[in-house]
């Protein structure tokens, strides 16, 4: 029966037998992006009632954080792969047909712990470097154009803000694919924080056609989701965590 299981991934560490797999990363079809919501949706669709109070739960330690001035923006950075880490096992166990409760969003405080955390400070670093650079080519140009006056000054400072959004743009996209497998890569395969990002990075990067096609339709697919008050996003949260778990059994395992 588990032989059917498109989303069972091998337990244990990385070298028993039989054993496929591969830290580099497989390439896909492109039209796996779709498939990976399609799984999404088949794991919340399992325990639909728990992931709902998952999400929930989730949200609300976000919001609350939010609201604390610096620390809980770090904490946030810092839990946000932790808790990914503890779905992604409840999605394992899920798929294999175990239990799936509340304790799924802890797990990750349970195992491997501090390399989901590094994993965190690093993306907190990145996007610390982005900030600067983008304020930099920002500011700068807002100074350049008010120092030269009205005219040419005005347009120095708008081009500056759009090239700073750019380059923001182009700079979050990479450091997205970087953590986007690494808690799977940490919590199934005990990979060092920053090995998982690289791994996470280049398994991106040479699905890139795959992942387009799966952001487009998610971004739609979350914009739906914010219609009814963002009550959407209570299903639309799990199915993306499922998705990502699925998109990990496929390129990883």
């Amino acid at each position: 029966m588990s032989e059917q299981n498109p989303f069972l991934v091998p337990g244990g560490g990385s070298d028993q037998a039989g054993d496929s797999f591969d830290l580099a990363g497989r390439n896909v079809d492109v039209g796996r992006g779709l498939e990976w919501l399609k799984q999404g949706w088949q794991l919340f669709t399992k325990n639909p009632g728990m992931w709902i109070a998952i999400a929930v739960i989730l949200m609300v330690v976000v919001v609350v954080l939010s609201f604390v001035p610096v620390v809980g923006t770090l904490a946030v950075n810092f839990l946000m792969p932790v808790f990914a880490g503890g779905i992604l096992l409840g999605c394992k166990s899920l798929s294999e047909g175990g239990d799936f409760g509340i304790d799924a969003l802890l797990a990750g405080f349970k195992q491997n712990t501090g390399n989901l955390i590094m994993v965190g400070v690093f993306y907190l670093v990145g996007v610390i470097i982005i900030t600067v650079l983008v304020f930099l080519i920002g500011g700068g140009a807002a100074l350049t154009g008010g120092l030269i006056g009205r005219g040419p000054g005005v347009g120095m400072a708008v081009g500056g803000f759009f090239l700073a959004m750019l380059v923001m743009l182009v700079l979050l996209v990479p450091l997205a694919m970087a953590v986007w497998f690494a808690p799977a890569l940490v919590v199934f395969r005990d990979v060092a924080p920053l090995d998982a990002m690289k791994a996470s990075f280049f398994a991106c990067l040479k699905n890139i056609l795959p992942f387009l096609v799966y952001g487009v339709i998610l971004f739609v697919l979350c914009l739906i989701a914010m219609i009814p008050i963002g009550l959407g996003m209570l299903i639309m949260v799990p199915v993306m965590m499922g998705s990502i778990y699925a998109s990990y059994v496929e390129i990883f395992e």
